[in-house]
């Protein structure tokens, strides 16, 4: 396989994400990490290309033979660690990341089987590709095939809950089917060393998740366990979009209310000055209510002019507009749009407070969201 391996990308045909096509177990049954499947992967390039010099660029995580236990064969461990020695793997900490970075520079296309949901906001360039990712595909006779991936669009709040799961993987905090660890992630913690602050929800407006090690949560900075400080109380984000686009982010606590319209008063959250004067005049001064409760986001209509909802889906559909039945509480969940008027719209980010992830992942596995951070001021997008 060396003669394929080029050292660098701008030298390569292709981009390969190594970590990726080792652990893809559907392509051949070599165990849970085998460089026999670069192999099929090699020659699945050469069979597309119609090239027998074909040649890849290798990026793996440092995980991969970190993991080298679970490598069937330890003779594929000591030639991989061949390879970055010899520079032939570039072995990095985030091979999505790198690989991604490497495939905007040179335009390459990748061999991976990531969709790379939770890169898209570093990386528009993926929403829509059509081309530039190639997902390897087992065929019936064991060899196989690289079939090009429509990388589709996906809405803002599944990228922003497939960003936060991956912060929950780098944190060891997710547990067996990747459901996440509520049982940590609900808590508040504490660092024992006095003027560590990185999760004192008292200080700053970024707290930390703990780093689960030997299944304790640890400090990031200190390596020491930390204290539990009791439950932790929920933030959760509500955008303003005016006519597509978001002018302006809220944050709303636990156990809190707000109005939000034209002029809803001190306490509420005011529109006016997003508005043109026509379409302000279909606002009413207050439109509808915001609340928290028990960790969950409530909305009601209790406006002049009647206020609709649509359901976020999976993939970025949405469900049919519904008008609010008035003065009645509606779930407001993340990624749903409330209209107040033509192109005034009301949204939540994808961050679910901490009491809605134990819910959410009974239905929904495949998505994880991170509590969100403590509360911020209101400010413009």
């Amino acid at each position: 396989m060396e003669h394929h391996l080029a050292a660098s990308a701008e030298r390569a045909d292709y981009l390969v994400e190594l970590s990726n096509v080792v652990r893809d177990t559907s392509l051949g049954r070599h165990g849970p990490r085998s460089l026999r499947r670069l192999g099929l992967v090699l020659r699945a390039l050469m069979e597309l290309t119609r090239d027998p010099d074909v040649s890849v660029y290798l990026v793996a995580d440092t995980s991969l033979l970190g993991g080298h236990r679970e490598f069937g064969n330890q003779a594929e461990v000591r030639r991989l660690r061949g390879w970055v020695a010899d520079g032939l793997v570039e072995e990095v900490d985030d091979a999505d990341e790198r690989v991604l970075e490497l495939a905007r520079m040179t335009a390459s296309p990748v061999v991976t089987g990531d969709r790379y949901v939770d890169h898209r906001v570093e990386h528009p360039w993926i929403q829509g590709n059509t081309w530039q990712f190639l997902k390897p595909t087992a065929r019936p006779d064991g060899s196989v095939a690289l079939v090009a991936m429509d990388m589709g669009v996906r809405s803002a709040a599944e990228i922003s809950r497939r960003m936060e799961l991956s912060a929950l993987k780098k944190q060891g905090l997710l547990g067996p089917s990747r459901t996440p660890l509520t049982e940590v992630i609900m808590r508040t913690w504490r660092c024992p060393e006095p003027r560590c602050t990185l999760y004192d929800i008292r200080k700053g407006d970024r707290i930390l998740l703990p780093r689960m090690r030997r299944g304790v949560p640890t400090c990031e900075l200190h390596g020491t366990p930390l204290e539990d400080e009791g439950p932790r109380l929920g933030t959760t984000q509500l955008k303003a979009v005016i006519d597509g686009a978001c002018v302006a982010r809220y944050t709303l606590g636990e156990g809190s209310e707000a109005h939000v319209g034209r002029l809803p008063g001190q306490v509420g959250i005011a529109l006016h000055s997003l508005l043109s004067p026509q379409i302000a005049r279909q606002v009413s001064r207050m439109h509808v209510a915001v609340s928290a409760r028990s960790g969950t986001v409530l909305i009601r209509d209790i406006s002049t002019y009647g206020t609709r909802m649509r359901r976020a889906g999976r993939h970025g559909a949405f469900g049919p507009w519904e008008k609010l039945p008035p003065q009645t509480d509606r779930p407001f969940r993340p990624g749903d749009e409330v209209e107040l008027a033509p192109g005034v719209v009301l949204t939540r980010s994808g961050r679910r407070f901490p009491a809605e992830l134990a819910d959410a992942w009974r239905t929904e596995a495949a998505r994880v969201p991170v509590p969100p951070s403590a509360a911020a001021p209101t400010r413009r997008a």
